[in-house]
């Protein structure tokens, strides 16, 4: 069953004008805030393999620039239009609000399918992009800075930086012009599971208010939650894991060719492994098969954790759901419709502009790396290490105590640029839902409410300390 198409900015726009409602704000600061700053459409010729030219269809959509650099994906999808890039520009810049990561919003898409493009075809598509958004003054370490997004990966932002490098090749800081690359090409270690992980401590941190989950009729903490993915992406994938380890119970996977469910609870990587085997994540052992994936959300479960497209919950099946938590992995997965009833029955929603924040948190640590020109952790990670063991000799001396070789290098070891990544992002996500809760509790409002009154509020802020708005 596909879910109807709602247009996305209307629907972010309608939860901003429900958190406006909350400020006094001069009409016009608002305006400027919810409106998006500037869109680039662009149109330029592919050659393919074949000899044949096709016509191919980019925009780079720029929401805010109250902050600079913009920050924001590039989609590939045979779909995408330049509605939904102004939607998910207008999210990234409440993200970035939201999480203290000082960038405005931006998105960029080209509409293709990549499953129909040979490698060459999708980096002549990659690289032609580049250069349009170059030639416009549109992609820069100081100006915008893209990541990987839905149908794009590290491959792409490779790409992406050595088309802007060649073109500016006296740049010092070139490598900061995108980030999601890989490591040995400037990437930062932690970025492919940082939008999963993120996704993992949003719930995480849900969940461990006993306040909270009582109206729910859970206990607190993520322990025995019976919890459905949908999307084993880059996004679904380590946030099913990262819950798995957590202590949830993964009941049900869902992708494109359906889904499968075992109340006893699914082992993440045996049904990864199954689908790279077979070709499907249908026919997995010890569990049954649902060939539509949009009937998996309607299974029984705790929670519900939509990692993949937008629009999957509607009013059409909204009243068949039974989670009592549902974590938006992906941008715009409920109707706002949709959404309004789930809160009418007390379902607790995580939103995305928070839940989905732990990507561009991890691509300002990348950014940052790539402007100071130094790995985190190298200064330190040694003297760090000689300093514990200074300290563990110390109180073996004191003690009379001796430790064990495994004690010892777990006492001793010092964090490196991984380590330190991943700490960051969750200092980011636990600080980010206590502000959230916070204004919940205050102005006795949903957690999206809240998101938007908070991230509303801080880019009001950096308006009117620029003295553009009194």
């Amino acid at each position: 069953m596909t879910a109807p198409h709602v247009p996305l900015f209307a629907q972010v726009n309608k939860y901003f004008d429900k958190a406006a409602a909350y400020f006094d704000y001069p009409t016009g600061l608002l305006e400027q805030i919810k409106g998006c700053n500037s869109i680039y459409h662009v149109r330029f010729p592919l050659k393919r393999d074949d000899g044949t030219i096709e016509v191919i269809q980019g925009w780079r959509a720029q929401h805010s620039v109250h902050r600079l650099p913009t920050k924001g994906g590039i989609r590939f999808a045979p779909a995408v239009d330049e509605d939904d890039v102004m939607a998910l520009s207008a999210l990234m810049t409440y993200k970035c609000a939201l999480t203290d990561v000082p960038f405005g919003g931006a998105k960029g898409a080209v509409r293709v399918d990549p499953s129909k493009y040979s490698v060459h075809e999708l980096e002549r598509i990659t690289r032609r992009y580049t250069y349009e958004l170059f030639t416009k003054n549109l992609i820069g370490p100081g100006v915008d800075v893209p990541a990987p997004d839905y149908g794009t990966g590290a491959r792409e932002m490779a790409w992406v930086m050595d088309t802007y490098s060649s073109l500016v090749p006296s740049s010092i800081d070139a490598l900061g012009c995108v980030t999601g690359k890989p490591v040995t090409q400037g990437g930062v270690r932690g970025r492919k599971e940082a939008t999963g992980r993120g996704v993992y401590f949003a719930l995480r941190e849900a969940c461990s208010y006993p306040d909270d989950m009582r109206p729910l009729g859970l206990q607190p903490g993520l322990g025995g939650k019976r919890v459905i993915v949908q999307g084993l992406g880059n996004v679904g994938y380590h946030a099913a894991r990262f819950i798995q380890e957590g202590g949830g119970i993964i009941v049900a996977l869902a992708e494109r060719e359906g889904a499968v469910y075992c109340a006893k609870g699914l082992d993440v990587e045996k049904v990864v492994a199954h689908r790279q085997s077979t070709g499907s994540i249908l026919g997995f052992a010890g569990a049954v098969d649902i060939p539509d994936s949009s009937e998996a959300l309607e299974a029984d479960c705790d929670v519900v954790v939509p990692a993949a497209l937008a629009n999957v919950i509607t009013m059409a099946n909204v009243e068949r759901l039974k989670a009592k938590i549902i974590v938006e992995g992906a941008n715009g997965p409920i109707t706002a419709d949709a959404s309004e009833r789930l809160l009418e029955r007390g379902t607790l929603i995580i939103p995305d502009i928070y839940a989905n924040a732990g990507g561009v948190t991890v691509s300002y640590f990348e950014w940052v790396k790539n402007l100071s020109h130094l790995r985190f952790g190298r200064m330190e990670k040694r003297f760090e290490e000689h300093s514990n063991e200074q300290i563990l000799l110390g109180v073996e001396q004191l003690t009379g105590l001796h430790f064990t070789p495994q004690a010892r290098a777990k006492a001793t070891g010092a964090a490196g640029e991984e380590e330190l990544v991943n700490s960051g992002l969750e200092e980011t996500m636990v600080a980010a839902y206590g502000e959230l809760r916070g204004i919940q509790v205050a102005r006795k409002v949903d957690l999206r409410t809240a998101a938007f009154i908070n991230a509303i509020g801080k880019v009001a802020l950096a308006y009117m300390e620029r003295g553009i708005f009194p």
